[in-house]
């Protein structure tokens, strides 16, 4: 290195760059557990490659985001060919993030790690997912961005370039109404926890668009939806069933994930699913429910940091 770095500040050094690398981490892999092993493993290799052989970094967190998005973008097509056996839909983990401090802060954080956003990064290859996360969520520069996907320049620019369209038609034209305020969801969650815990099958219905879609990851574990449920009737009639099903056993309660409102399901006192929502014209568009019980440990491990609604 052209300055030896101590092994306290190489430690502050990680400390530093853990929060940036866990967020390439996520963003690449939809999972929190990946996140941390990416960013630990970055580490490990930091020390073998560089404190151990004393080789020259004039950059540490250029050499580390370069590494970890290398190394994320082989896992990332690992995890593309386990998931073709998939039971089910796969959805992301859910992210806990302590609570941000102000409305302009939630706004961010929900435009590039929101579960809608996180699906549409689905339609990416691993390629072209990091070299779009890098430029346009992380600011990198091309140069950087060249070097972490070992292309260069020119064709690093072509990549962000296509990535941004591909982005753009996955989305559709009908999708680029403006993200529904965080008030606003809140509002209509509240609304429909109303309407599931009274039984009222109508009131459900009429917050649901007519051509609302809802997914689920089960991971697995009981039966899973195959494919999506279309249309606002039926999705009412999932809703309603659960309501006779469990009655007074459930309980439902909102909180940020992700940098939006999620609603959270409880079952005899235990964390079952938690759903994300995208929303248009003032009715749910689309339900994405999470049941995988290996993707909700975080969120029950970290239920302490969740951003629940002010007592009323």
């Amino acid at each position: 290195m052209s300055e030896r770095i101590s092994a306290e500040s190489s430690a502050e050094l990680f400390s530093r760059l853990r929060p940036r690398l866990m967020a390439i981490g996520y963003r690449m892999l939809g999972s929190v557990q990946e996140a941390e092993d990416l960013a630990q493993d970055a580490w490990l290799r930091w020390h073998d490659e560089v404190e151990l052989a004393g080789a020259s970094v004039l950059n540490p967190e250029a050499w580390l985001v370069t590494v970890t998005t290398r190394m994320a973008i082989d896992r990332l097509r690992s995890a593309k060919l386990r998931r073709e056996g998939y039971p089910g839909s796969w959805l992301p983990e859910p992210l806990v993030e302590e609570g941000p401090a102000s409305p302009e802060q939630i706004r961010e954080l929900a435009d590039d790690v929101s579960i809608a956003f996180m699906v549409l990064l689905d339609c990416l290859t691993p390629e072209a997912r990091a070299a779009f996360l890098l430029r346009e969520v992380f600011e990198v520069d091309y140069e950087q961005v060249a070097a972490a996907i070992g292309k260069s320049e020119a064709s690093a620019r072509q990549i962000v370039h296509r990535a941004k369209q591909r982005v753009i038609k996955v989305r559709g034209a009908d999708r680029q109404h403006a993200r529904t305020p965080p008030q606003e969801q809140y509002a209509l969650l509240r609304r429909l926890i109303q309407a599931i815990t009274q039984g009222d099958f109508e009131g459900i219905r009429a917050l649901l668009a007519e051509e609302a879609a809802l997914m689920g990851d089960f991971g697995g574990v009981g039966p899973s939806l195959r494919s999506p449920l279309s249309g606002a009737r039926r999705i009412a009639q999932l809703y309603y069933a659960h309501y006779l099903r469990h009655g007074d056993n459930m309980r439902l309660e909102l909180a940020l994930l992700n940098g939006d409102w999620a609603l959270l399901r409880y079952l005899q006192g235990e964390l079952e699913s938690v759903q994300a929502f995208e929303f248009d014209g003032g009715r749910i568009s689309q339900v994405r429910i999470q049941r995988n019980p290996a993707k909700l440990a975080g969120v029950r491990r970290q239920s302490h940091l969740l951003v629940r609604p002010e007592p009323s």
